[in-house]
């Protein structure tokens, strides 16, 4: 349709232009990985925006996700059949468009949630121990 192929011109202009948002999108996504692990969390590594924070178990991804929100942070918790059994997350994702600020308040709430939760600085055996897989 032309909106769609006007919409990806655009697209292809804005980021055509300047290096500014990939470069803060990178920026973004190492402050987070390295906020999360210095916490204690088990993420899957790599240096994409997405970041998956690893909690090993259906029902705790659920909690975990349910209690970020009541912290103000909106995440999904995925596990079996979205993942494979055992591997349950909460699957975070960097933005351009997010300030330290924003990444500030999320890294707050999860480690918050963490420690409710007693899963900072676990092995993913502790957790799968405490938790079940």
């Amino acid at each position: 349709a032309p909106v769609i192929v006007e919409g990806a011109l655009r697209v292809l202009e804005i980021i055509s232009r300047s290096t500014e948002r990939r470069d803060k999108l990178e920026e973004n996504t190492k402050f987070w990985r390295k906020g999360l692990t210095d916490a204690g969390f088990i993420i899957k590594e790599g240096e994409t925006a997405i970041v998956p924070v690893m909690l090993f178990n259906a029902k705790l991804s659920q909690d975990v996700a349910r209690d970020l929100y009541a912290e103000g942070i909106y995440a999904v918790g995925f596990f079996f059949p979205v993942v494979p059994k055992g591997q349950a997350r909460i699957r975070t994702q960097l933005s351009a468009a997010h300030e330290r600020h924003h990444l500030e308040k999320a890294l707050a709430a999860f480690i918050k949630v963490g420690k409710k939760y007693d899963i900072l600085g676990k092995t993913k055996q502790e957790i799968i121990d405490k938790y079940g897989m």
